[in-house]
């Protein structure tokens, strides 16, 4: 999961926490007050902690232009090792390597939560949630998914269509394929039928194609409510 936190400095940037509130200015047009994140929700708990708290994204200073739909696409790459789980979509895929990451390393759930956050117009997935911060250590993709469709919900949108591509030379998806679409459709709250996954190989060239790599782009449309 890519960073660049140290390249935002966005005097809106603001916590949430159960200990003090922020009022932020009027020109936030859509985003309001978020509670941390309750972990008795999710499958798989952060360590150490029954609630996180998160970076409240921040916004431009201007109003967010009122739009029917907003397009986002997502990106995300991560190196491939022995020892680790793959895991793709929160589903656990049999494999002798799995990525290496800060938390759980599900490359498809990280490029879907940019392409949400893109959409939107926020900062991306590793701005607000960096890895240098030790709560996030291990933690499911899917809290992630969680506080973007929280975000996309306040905002006054849905979910149009989503179409992922997943690039990596082994191993095989199709058998997991719809294992994989049926948990993200459930995560993002949309019926199956708008939820798109494919797979390709990098015919064995570069990192993904020697099996060293892992990527997956997503494209997201999102419709006003």
């Amino acid at each position: 999961m890519a960073t660049c936190s140290s390249c935002y400095t966005s005097p809106l940037h603001t916590r949430i926490s159960s200990k003090h509130q922020t009022t932020l200015p009027p020109s936030t047009s859509f985003l309001t007050r978020r509670s941390p994140i309750s972990l008795s929700s999710v499958s798989r708990p952060v360590a150490a902690a029954n609630s996180i708290e998160v970076e409240k994204p921040a916004v431009a200073e201007t109003p967010s232009k009122i739009l029917p739909f907003r397009v986002g696409h997502g990106f995300d790459l991560h190196r491939l090792e022995p020892g680790y789980p793959l895991i793709i979509g929160g589903i656990n895929i049999p494999h002798d390597r799995g990525c290496e990451a800060h938390s759980d390393g599900d490359v498809l759930m990280h490029c879907v939560v940019d392409a949400i956050l893109g959409a939107l117009g926020l900062p991306d997935i590793g701005q607000i949630f960096p890895d240098s911060d030790p709560k996030w250590k291990g933690a499911a993709s899917s809290v992630f998914i969680k506080e973007a469709v929280g975000l996309m919900h306040e905002a006054g949108y849905e979910i149009g269509n989503l179409d992922a591509t997943l690039i990596l030379q082994r191993p095989k998806v199709s058998p997991h394929k719809e294992a994989i679409r049926a948990n993200l459709s459930l995560l993002l709250g949309a019926n199956p039928s708008v939820v798109n996954l494919k797979a390709k190989t990098h015919e064995k060239v570069d990192s993904l194609g020697e099996n060293r790599s892992i990527a997956a782009h997503t494209v997201v449309l999102l419709m006003k409510k």
